[in-house]
């Protein structure tokens, strides 16, 4: 079995187990992403006032 074979039945496997967007959900907990966060975050956090964070979260977000 190729390596590309392996991949698609084991995303198969995970589809017909958990259903699209679980099986999405599943592999995006393995993504390591990019970048530096803590130093990115300093760069747009920093200039925001805590009135502007909390306008611009979600109704679920919020507290």
């Amino acid at each position: 079995m190729t390596p590309i074979e392996l991949t698609r039945k084991g995303f198969q496997v995970l589809i017909d187990g958990l259903g699209y967007v679980n099986a999405v959900r599943f592999i995006k907990q393995f993504d390591q992403g990019d970048g530096d966060y803590t130093q990115e975050r300093s760069q747009w956090l920093d200039n925001l006032t805590l009135e502007e964070i909390l306008a611009s979260s979600t109704p679920q977000q919020k507290l």
